[in-house]
């Protein structure tokens, strides 16, 4: 079978919010695969569902051929194919870092084996602090923990949900290397949400942007972000530079980002000056998987809410 997860018209409700609302979505087996959207977009509730922790209101999931069902209910053997790490994990404070993997290799009805322990264990970066009691972890630790104990049962799909959270720059750089390694070398499908937009377009293959339980966007991230150079301005009143770009111009945060070739930039700054328009800064910048999430979850304004702004 060549996709791991379908989801079908898939919605969940709780009073009058829909949390998803008629999600269809298709995972391909094989690579690392984002799922991005703001608070709210539905993210964890789609996760919980693939997992069997709550009932979908309508629709169908499938995971690796398999129905999903409420307390693991569905496909058993395709359930136990899958790991997951949902929100910052949590293990009792006595036990070490070692101690929680045996005991949960156990009551996956694993063998302790210490090899596969241990070599776990040096895969996210944890060898040092291997006999340490976790009630002295860091959340980054533990995020390094609960990787682990997703992987402990090798297998062949795994959802994280923000594995980098409380992490320093170098252990999110690690973790991007595992992730990596993961799909490259060991043949796992990753399926992963993160608000770190760079280190997805790092290392996904594919991603899908949500907003408001529906989905906007899906695609490979090379053809996403493939939408080649804007110049971007700062200046004042970014009214006046959004009047002169009309729908050529987005606005990003305190900037705005004009889609024009480049040998249209310097007639466009003549003119923006002679408006009267103080540009403090304009360069060209590529494509990149943060404003493609911006403009695709109605982060970024029309010409006429900024307008309307000024007036």
């Amino acid at each position: 079978m060549s996709d791991v997860i379908q989801t079908r018209n898939l919605t969940k409700t709780y009073g009058s919010v829909r949390a998803l609302d008629g999600l269809s979505l298709t995972i391909p087996r094989g690579g690392v695969y984002g799922v991005l959207g703001p608070n709210g977009a539905g993210k964890s509730t789609l996760f919980r569902i693939l997992l069997g922790l709550i009932k979908p209101t309508e629709g169908q999931a499938l995971v690796m051929g398999g129905t999903v069902h409420m307390g693991g209910g569905g496909d058993v053997a395709a359930s136990r194919r899958m790991g997951s790490m949902i929100e910052t994990p949590r293990f009792p404070p006595y036990l070490t870092a070692r101690q929680v993997l045996v005991w949960l290799s156990t009551a996956h009805g694993l063998k302790a084996d210490p090899a596969r322990v241990a070599g776990w264990l040096d895969r996210v970066g944890l060898t040092a602090a291997a006999d340490r009691r976790v009630r002295g972890f860091s959340v980054g630790m533990l995020q390094r923990l609960g990787v682990a104990i997703a992987l402990i049962t090798e297998p062949e799909l795994v959802i994280l949900d923000e594995p980098t959270s409380g992490m320093d720059p170098p252990g999110i750089q690690e973790m991007r290397a595992l992730i990596r390694s993961l799909a490259d070398k060991d043949g796992i499908t990753v399926v992963l949400a993160s608000h770190q937009l760079l280190e997805v377009q790092r290392v996904c293959d594919r991603v899908a942007i949500m907003n408001k339980g529906a989905l906007v966007r899906e695609g490979l991230v090379k053809d996403l972000t493939a939408g080649g150079e804007r110049l971007r301005l700062s200046g004042t009143p970014l009214a006046q530079i959004m009047g002169v770009l009309g729908d050529k111009g987005t606005l990003e945060g305190s900037a705005v980002l004009a889609a024009i070739p480049r040998a249209e930039g310097p007639a466009l700054l003549r003119a923006l000056i002679e408006q009267g328009v103080d540009i403090d800064e304009a360069r060209w910048v590529g494509a990149d998987l943060e404003s493609v999430f911006m403009t695709e979850t109605g982060s970024v304004q029309t010409p006429e809410a900024i307008q309307a702004e000024a007036v």
